[in-house]
């Protein structure tokens, strides 16, 4: 029955692709090699859909308090950021969150979940996770007010921009998605220990949300940065697959560490955003409306990841709808999120990441 319903899925899929790709401005695939991947892509996103339907019952988090601890997150003042920040409130924690305008976050912040929520219980500081002067900044403003944090979520990011490359000349889907977070997991590494050594005996947790597209894709070490050639659906997919073999190598040197520090990746269902501004559901919005997770379904992952007990010492695993899930075949082999890792420490001048190797 499942592999019916995905079949139909994809022939439903394929004709929406053609008939909206020709209603819209939106531009065709220009060649064999942009088709394969627009449809791989599009295939990866009708499975999660279905995967979505099917375990939605396992969709759930409970809210375990967590007083006194400090989480950091990027992004948090829109989609599933705002419904992640509230249920990390609910827990009791404090939380700095790093976006790009951090007054108009307060306001719509505010706006969203009330000040009685929100009052001395959230920062906000100037985070472009794209720009690497911003990242470091930034870093430094989290060091400067608290010695020790317990949860950090790399949650910002955009999907399906058009090519730009950033001031230090990446690709900018996978500066903004990954080197960013990369960078800044790196220098908030001794808060991260220093948190793991008062956190009642639980491990801190580093959360990297990516998406299911990331098992539709592989990384091109020549290039990198995209200028060779560029699909936007490729470029996300590409920042979303760094996200999980950065997981799984950093895991593995925080066990060989012996720290009590634990990393997952997440896929946080495929959720009614803005993402989706650039992609060709811009033009069909009831499909989303019907199909698609709130924002507040796509928070829960988000919040499991970073607290719930099932899944404590478990790190460097996937996962979706609260579920451990396969990922990519590329996460599984060592040697391959080494070789990430390694290539994203050489582009950011990294020699010892975090003091761990």
């Amino acid at each position: 029955m499942y592999m019916l319903l995905y079949a139909l899925f994809n022939v439903v899929l394929i004709l929406f692709i053609v008939f909206f790709f020709l209603r819209t401005q939106k531009d065709m695939p220009k060649n064999w090699k942009e088709f394969v991947i627009e449809f791989k892509m599009q295939a990866g996103g009708t499975q999660a859909l279905i995967e979505d339907t099917f375990l939605r019952y396992k969709n759930k988090v409970d809210l375990i308090q967590r007083p006194n601890k400090i989480a950091v997150m990027t992004g948090g003042n829109r989609g599933i950021g705002v419904y992640t920040l509230e249920k990390l409130l609910k827990c009791s924690m404090t939380v700095m969150l790093g976006v790009r305008n951090p007054e108009a976050s307060r306001k719509s912040i505010e706006k969203a979940l009330g000040t009685e929520l929100t009052k001395d219980k959230v920062f906000y500081e100037k985070c472009d996770t794209g720009d690497m002067k911003s990242v470091r900044e930034f870093a430094k403003k989290v060091q400067e007010k608290f010695s020790a944090i317990h949860l950090l979520i790399n949650n910002a990011g955009v999907m399906f921009t058009p090519y730009n490359l950033t001031a230090d000349g990446f690709e900018s889907q996978m500066a903004i998605n990954h080197m960013g977070h990369f960078l800044l997991t790196h220098l908030l590494m001794p808060q991260l220990i220093a948190g793991s050594n008062d956190n009642d005996g639980k491990n801190v947790r580093i959360v990297n949300v990516s998406s299911c597209v990331h098992k539709k894709c592989d990384i091109n070490y020549d290039d990198f940065d995209c200028q060779k050639f560029y699909y936007p659906a490729d470029a996300y997919n590409k920042s979303k697959l760094a996200q999980v073999l950065f997981t799984k190598h950093l895991q593995v040197l925080l066990s060989q560490s012996g720290l009590k520090i634990q990393t997952n990746s997440l896929h946080p269902g495929v959720v009614d955003t803005e993402l989706f501004a650039n992609s060709s559901t811009d033009y069909i919005p009831w499909f989303r409306t019907l199909l698609f997770k709130t924002p507040e379904e796509g928070s829960r992952t988000v919040i499991y990841a970073s607290i719930s007990p099932k899944i404590e010492g478990k790190g460097g695993v996937y996962l979706s709808n609260c579920t451990i899930m396969p990922p990519n075949s590329l996460a599984n082999d060592p040697q391959e999120c080494k070789k990430l890792f390694d290539h994203c420490c050489k582009l950011l001048n990294i020699e010892n990441f975090g003091s761990l190797n």
